[in-house]
């Protein structure tokens, strides 16, 4: 054994914690973008809401390139002393918190519209395509670096989705309740300043939470570097005939799709349907809770009955409640509230478990193929999450755009109630096929994952 492993410190708490802090800072800005970046361009820039989401689905199609690029990039690097992937995180995490920063631009308020589109669309693709996937994919292959141990790389999982929801906590409550004020009419509307403030905040703690991110962590896995010459050929070949890839990449897709969108619109249905946005932050706050409650016991239950079968589970609960809501067409704030909270299981459990279940598809690709490519099939795992972020902008933005709304209608009757149907119908059809893809495309059950982590083991025993 070398000096270096006798000296590497176990997997433990700094670890989890560590990487608890990645994708805090990753959802400062990712976050804050599928949040409130929609809201920002219609309310405050007067953008009109189908130029928007179309504008950041055709975004995403750069994402095709880059984030393979970077997959790439990370298997083929050599890695330093400190790691293979920790690095990235160091070099990025300036860039990238402050192209989030420059989205917000209300000093942009008055130019002419062509300018002000360019400039969302300009500064949406350096942030999203170019500076976050250069973070976001050497973080997310990282978990497969510091440990080999199937459980620990599911308390990572869990551990990261706890930071997530810290971060939806600071900006799914905390904002709320400074980016909104009440107009002479007395409607709720977005302030572009509090915004544009708040983006420059949420940028600082983000670049705090990857440095933390970055000394924290341990990575203990030595990740072979990919030699062999790149074949777009046959690297599109292996994705789509990888059963696992393909399935996780539809489950993350809906899963974004229904969460993006369940979150999205709370910034068109408190304020417009309910005209109460303080219950925007009271619903964040009942969503944050319950993932961290159904934190304590995820990695134990998913252990017994399985990642994939507990997601299943979660996103038809999901549905479920809000097909009652839309039923209901409640105007009861705390009738919607407890429905939306019992909605977020359909969110809570996937993302509590999907990050494990990511190096369950890299170990099978490594079984079937004797290869292990972990920043590719991160890469196009973390395209796919994007491009559900670009289908719920898309869709929501369409279909804002369908019922009426803009600036001047964003209190009419039939503009807001269509807002409420919005709201419960795209993410419960979400939910539904999320837990479709996951029964009839994704293979990867409890009994799979099992058999696959044993011929590893009895393979690197072996050496």
């Amino acid at each position: 054994m070398s000096n270096q492993a006798k000296q590497m410190k176990p997997f433990g708490m700094r670890d989890k914690i560590g990487y608890m802090f990645g994708d805090f800072g990753n959802d400062f800005t990712f976050l804050l973008s599928s949040m409130f970046l929609l809201k920002f361009y219609t309310d405050v820039m007067e953008v009109p809401a189908g130029v928007v989401g179309l504008l950041m689905m055709l975004a995403r199609i750069a994402d095709a390139f880059t984030d393979v690029a970077m997959g790439q990039i990370c298997d083929r690097s050599k890695g330093t002393v400190k790691g293979k992937f920790a690095p990235w995180i160091k070099l990025v995490c300036g860039p990238v918190a402050l192209a989030s920063f420059l989205m917000y631009a209300v000093w942009f308020q008055d130019m002419p519209m062509a300018f002000k589109i360019f400039w969302m669309f300009l500064t949406y693709l350096l942030w999203g395509s170019v500076l976050y996937t250069g973070i976001n994919i050497p973080y997310g292959s990282m978990a497969s670096a510091i440990s080999a141990e199937p459980e620990h790389r599911a308390a990572l999982s869990n551990w990261r989705t706890i930071g997530a929801t810290l971060a939806s906590t600071v900006i799914g409550v905390v904002l709320p309740l400074v980016v909104y004020y009440t107009d002479e009419a007395g409607n709720t509307v977005l302030s572009g300043t509090n915004m544009a403030l708040a983006a420059l905040i949420c940028s600082i703690f983000a670049v705090i939470c990857y440095l933390l991110c970055y000394n924290m962590t341990t990575e203990r896995v030595k990740i072979q570097q990919t030699t062999e010459k790149f074949s777009l050929t046959g690297l599109i070949k292996y994705l789509v005939t990888n059963r696992a890839l393909v399935g996780i990449v539809a489950a993350a897709l809906l899963l974004l799709l229904s969460q993006l969108t369940l979150t999205g619109m709370g910034n068109y249905i408190y304020p417009n349907y309910f005209g109460n946005v303080g219950a925007l932050s009271v619903s964040n706050m009942m969503g944050s809770i319950l993932t961290i409650v159904l934190a304590t016991f995820t990695v134990k239950l998913s252990s017994k009955i399985g990642k994939k079968e507990l997601s299943m589970y979660g996103a038809l609960t999901g549905a479920a409640a809000l097909i009652v809501a839309f039923i209901l067409h409640t105007d009861n704030i705390v009738v919607w509230i407890a429905l939306y909270t019992v909605s977020y299981i359909g969110i809570a459990f996937f993302n509590l478990v999907c990050w494990a279940m990511i190096t369950d598809v890299i170990d099978d690709a490594e079984v079937k193929t004797g290869k292990r490519s972990d920043g590719t099939i991160y890469a196009v795992y973390s395209f796919a999450r994007k491009l559900g972020q670009a289908a719920s902008s898309g869709l929501t933005g369409g279909l804002l755009s369908i019922i009426g709304y803009s600036k001047a209608t964003a209190f009419d009757t039939n503009v807001v109630d269509g807002i409420y149907n919005i709201t419960c119908l795209v993410p419960a059809a979400g939910f539904i096929l999320l837990a479709l893809a996951l029964k009839f495309i994704y293979p990867l059950s409890k009994k799979a994952v099992d058999a696959n982590v044993q011929i590893l083991k009895e393979k690197r025993e072996s050496k």
